[in-house]
């Protein structure tokens, strides 16, 4: 092979420190950046030391769910940290975690991400266009993280995250590729099942299907779902926020509960599919951790390797765009604007929603591009009655909405399925049942609420509505969070499907004279709960 067109970026990221402890009387009128500096004080440098040598070696183990095994090799990451050591005992190192994400042009460039349970000397990636064949090595770079025993309850923890970037690739190509450090090389016929693939999007717009849902964590529904999406060989896949879960709460509070260790449990558990399938995610409520940087995203910087194509990637990883085929796709961070929970509101002063405003813009200019789809966190139109509808997100962003003609937008936060008519200036503009057609240019945009992932489940007031069991009423009773953070009541007649239990959605995209992108939720089971069709007339 020619010398390398890849390379890896290194730079500096926030990543040096969970969020709980915060007192209820604080954590209820304290912005993130002051509930991280509330932190910080308490938990000095000097008392962080003592609590980890105190609680050296203590790491309880993370089995993965009924002992089933989420990639060849995976440990327990409940190993302690000890200082980097020798090329023999590199050997005794096994990578896990393993996940991808494309960097801002998907053709050329993908990002690798893994994580091992010890502190290893030279990590690196392999690539090759067969898997007896991975002669090219790029470094990888290293991101730590270390959590202090902040609630008492759990031990301090040290995280050690990896991450190579391959520019330069071929559009449309199967790539193999295996992770590595100093005494553990991928390339070693013994390893040969530790190895994976990715494929880079196509040169030119072709039919491929992706998937997309929120509010995963660690489970057995997640698990299944997780299976599912493989069978469906996605181009890659959208998480909507509130990933793993280690802050169970999201709020900040007292009664927080914040376990690092999840974020183990729960590399673990993707890696099947995370490890072929580029794995885009946003922020959720539940991915605020304010021990991690005043921010709360120190964490998320740490973890994941995501475009870098947003208003401000190293501030608010959340927010990029990637162009895949003839499909446009934005990821945004609602924490920014939600009025639900506070935390982050204002956190980008409205830089992000300017960018959105541009980006879509552009979008819409680009030739080649047919659909725009929208992904972010808190929902702009649902009805169950654990969140509802955040006012905040309708308020900065549905007009953007319906300027740009949005094809698709897909939530989470509400642990449901839930996927309203098409929409436009607040209101149906068009009625579209299940099996039906829409145009977003005459109709509207489609709002899916794909909150199901494997989550505790929410309930609605209304009764489900789903295919084969479809139900009224045809107007529902719900409520939109205030800037005030009240429940505005409110009567809506845009909830069309509802459906109780773990699902996610599979999008279909066929570019061509007429475009077409057919939207199908399917439950764990494997049931169809839901399918339409969106073709554009311009």
């Amino acid at each position: 092979m020619a010398a390398s067109p890849w390379r890896a970026r290194r730079g500096e990221r926030p990543a040096d420190l969970p969020r709980t402890g915060v007192p209820d009387e604080l954590a209820a009128r304290l912005p993130m950046a002051e509930q991280h500096a509330y932190l910080r004080e308490r938990f000095s440098r000097r008392r962080v030391l003592r609590a980890s040598a105190a609680g050296a070696g203590t790491l309880a183990g993370a089995a993965l769910l009924g002992g089933a095994g989420c990639g060849t090799g995976s440990p327990s990451p409940s190993r302690p940290a000890v200082p980097a050591t020798s090329r023999a005992a590199g050997r005794e190192v096994v990578p896990f975690g393993r996940h991808l994400a494309f960097g801002a042009d998907p053709r050329t460039q993908m990002r690798i991400s893994w994580q091992v349970p010890r502190p290893v000397r030279g990590p690196y990636v392999r690539v090759g266009l067969t898997p007896w064949d991975l002669g090219e090595r790029i470094g990888a770079e290293v991101r730590a993280l270390h959590t202090p025993a902040l609630d008492g309850r759990t031990p301090a923890v040290e995280q050690y995250y990896l991450h190579a970037a391959l520019d330069g690739l071929r559009p449309g190509v199967t790539y193999h590729y295996g992770v590595g450090h100093e005494g553990y090389d991928p390339a070693d016929p013994r390893r040969a099942a530790a190895l994976h693939t990715f494929r880079t999007a196509p040169a030119r717009p072709e039919t491929f299907t992706f998937t997309a849902f929120g509010d995963q964590g660690v489970s057995p529904g997640a698990l299944a779902g997780d299976r599912l999406i493989l069978a469906r060989d996605p181009a890659f896949h959208l998480h909507a926020g509130d990933i793993a879960y280690a802050d169970s709460t999201g709020h900040g509070g007292r009664s927080d509960v914040y376990d690092a260790r999840l974020w183990d449990r729960f590399l673990a558990q993707t890696e099947a599919v995370a490890a072929r399938v580029p794995w885009m995610v946003t922020t959720g409520n539940h991915d605020m951790e304010a021990w991690y940087s005043p921010d709360g995203y120190g964490g998320q910087l740490a973890r994941w390797s995501l475009p870098e194509s947003g208003p401000d990637p190293r501030r608010v990883p959340g927010a990029y765009s990637f162009v895949y085929g003839n499909v446009g796709v934005v990821a945004l961070d609602a924490n920014d604007v939600s009025h639900e929970i506070p935390a982050n509101r204002g956190l980008t002063g409205g830089t992000q929603t300017r960018w959105l405003e541009r980006r879509l813009s552009r979008l819409r200019q680009t030739p080649d591009v047919d659909f725009l789809v929208v992904f972010f966190h808190h929902c702009a139109y649902s009805t169950t009655g654990a969140h509802a509808s955040d006012g905040g997100v309708r308020d900065a962003w549905a007009a953007v909405f319906d300027r740009h003609r949005v094809d698709l937008v897909v939530n989470g936060h509400n642990h449901v399925y839930e996927r309203t008519d098409a929409i436009r200036h607040g209101a149906v503009g068009r009625a579209v049942p299940i099996g039906a057609t829409t145009d977003p240019v005459r109709d509207g945009t489609v709002y899916v609420t794909a909150g199901g992932a494997g989550a505790k489940l929410y309930s609605f007031d209304a009764p489900d509505s789903y295919l084969g069991h479809e139900a009224g009423p045809e107007e529902v009773r719900s409520y939109r969070w205030t800037p005030e953070g009240d429940k505005e009541r409110e009567t809506v007649a845009w909830s069309r499907v509802r459906y109780t239990g773990h699902s996610f959605l599979s999008v279909e995209v066929e570019p061509g004279s007429r475009p077409v992108m057919r939207v199908t939720a399917l439950a764990v089971s494997g049931e169809r709960v839901d399918h339409f069709t969106v073709r554009r007339s311009g």
